[in-house]
């Protein structure tokens, strides 16, 4: 017995979309969702919605820079806001920093670069190696100042520095240290109250 049209398949709606792969950069960015998407040369990878935990961390951090920015006249968001890489590359940091708010880099519809990106590693294998490793090489390669890294399940904290065109090895802060920042030193931000922000 055939069912009726309201009882289709949910996975019709796919067809509408373009292949994995085949997206252009324009219909990556006249996709409209609520869901975390980045872009990677044609493939378009959808990221599990963030914890409520990953998102009080998220918010801690971009209370503690916004008042920077407020000072020196710097720029902060939190996730979802696109950071264009390179042509036909794109991602959504948890944060992003901007030392001058002025900056050329500061577009409406997605940022150019920053000079400090932070990502909170989420649960599962492949988000680990994709913020430990690959957005690692990625933010380096576009000369991203400094990249942090929250490791919730290790509660640790990693601030990687660019020097040069690599980033150095890094300050790795655990839960009873405070991290500190070579890009904002007027940053002080204790390991234990970011891990239990809420």
């Amino acid at each position: 017995m055939r069912r009726p049209e309201t009882e289709a398949p949910v996975w019709r709606i796919a067809t509408i979309f373009p292949n994995q792969g085949e997206w252009s950069e324009q219909e990556y960015l006249a996709l409209e969702t609520n869901r975390r998407v980045e872009f990677d040369n044609g493939f378009v990878e959808v990221h599990d919605a963030p914890t409520d935990r990953h998102q009080g961390i998220m918010m801690f951090l971009c209370f503690a820079l916004s008042s920077i920015a407020r000072q020196i006249g710097g720029a902060v968001r939190p996730g979802g806001l696109l950071l264009r890489l390179w042509e036909q590359k794109y991602r959504q940091p948890d944060v992003v920093f901007l030392l001058d708010r002025n900056n050329v880099l500061r577009q409406e519809n997605f940022w150019d670069g920053a000079d400090l990106a932070i990502e909170i590693v989420s649960r599962g294998l492949e988000d680990r190696e994709r913020d430990l490793v690959t957005k690692r090489f990625e933010y380096e390669r576009v000369g991203i100042q400094e990249y942090w890294i929250v490791d919730p399940e290790q509660e640790t904290v990693t601030v990687l520095s660019l020097s040069g065109y690599v980033y150095s090895e890094g300050d790795l802060f655990g839960r009873g240290d405070i991290v500190k920042s070579p890009l904002l030193p007027e940053l002080a931000l204790p390991v234990a109250e970011i891990l239990d922000a809420n």
